[in-house]
């Protein structure tokens, strides 16, 4: 991870936005390899709820960091900016443009900003641990932090609910456990380092954004139920078949996965699922654009514009002319 990376092309934006035909269309353009910048695409088996691309889609451009990861085990920020620069690198040295595609906005930071600050507290997810330690216990918070964090865990005690919270809060919001990102802190004092590093920070970012919160609103609903359609539900209960997955996994948390959960725990009415699922990845789509909005490098293009899909070439075709440059 140490030194300037080679130059890299990154295509960011809510879910729903357009970012798979954007990709492909700058893929055919360009001699490229699709670098997948998304939490829930590492994991196999999860295809419906993830809008994994399909098989003709994977099989048009190479690519990368997609079912990777067994839902059983966690895949988090760190690994993933280990796991791209070492892509980019590789990709490059084929003569290849290293295309960067994906809404996981904490991996697109731990990339550029590797030594990036502990995250601030997060009331949102503050409260749904508060909530869930009520229904569970700490000593069962504590459990769920062990899986994640076991170091974190080992040195805290089973009802130590401020510290047990915390360690939560920070891997669900960072998707890095709490004691990897003290060492990382450590380290980096030990080298004389600042609280950020920097990969590459020319590398250009192409963020797709709606002007029309409604059009994305609307699209997010036609895809949930062509989810609910395809099926979903079944997915779900596949997966719970297997015996060894449950509600506190990363996986399981994927936004439509948690709800189509809870409902097959009979802790949701079957009725609410598709309002639901729609709220939530609102909700999601809402976390994205914020993040997207504290990242100054990107160059914005309206997804909902109808000239949307030629204004990204354009703006891919500058960016990479502008490199080669």
């Amino acid at each position: 991870m140490q030194g300037a990376l080679p130059f890299y092309l990154s295509i960011a934006g809510p879910t729903a936005a357009g970012k798979t035909a954007a990709a492909l269309a700058i893929a055919g353009e360009f001699d490229c390899e699709i670098i997948s910048v998304d939490s829930a695409l590492v994991y196999r088996g999860m295809n419906i709820g993830t809008a994994k691309p399909t098989a003709q889609e994977l099989a048009a451009v190479p690519h990368h960091l997609i079912d990777i990861r067994d839902p059983l085990h966690a895949y988090n920020a760190a690994e993933f900016a280990r796991d791209a620069a070492g892509l980019i690198r590789d990709i490059s040295a084929r003569g290849k443009l290293p295309l960067l595609v994906g809404g996981t906005m904490l991996y697109f930071r731990a990339l550029m900003e590797p030594l990036d600050a502990m995250p601030t507290a997060d009331p949102h997810i503050r409260a749904a641990i508060e909530q869930e330690a009520q229904a569970l216990s700490w000593p069962a918070m504590h459990a769920q932090l062990a899986l994640v964090d076991p170091t974190t865990a080992a040195r805290l005690a089973p009802a130590d609910s401020q510290r047990i919270g915390r360690a939560l809060e920070v891997w669900r919001s960072a998707g890095v456990p709490l004691s990897q990102l003290q060492l990382r802190s450590r380290q980096a004092d030990a080298d004389g380092l600042l609280t950020k590093g920097q990969v590459n920070p020319q590398a250009p970012l192409i963020s797709l954004e709606p002007q029309d919160r409604g059009w994305l609103h609307a699209r997010i609903a036609e895809r949930f139920d062509a989810m609910l359609s395809h099926g979903l539900v079944q997915e779900v209960q596949s997966l719970r078949a297997r015996g060894d997955l449950h509600a506190a996994l990363a996986s399981m948390r994927c936004v439509g996965y948690r709800q189509v959960w809870e409902v097959l725990d009979g802790n949701s009415p079957a009725a609410q699922l598709r309002d639901k699922g729609i709220f939530a990845t609102r909700q999601l789509a809402k976390r994205q654009i914020t993040w997207l909005r504290s990242m100054p490098q990107r160059h914005v293009i309206a997804c909902d514009g109808s000239d949307a899909l030629e204004t990204t070439l354009d703006t891919a075709r500058h960016l990479v002319e502008a490199a080669i440059v």
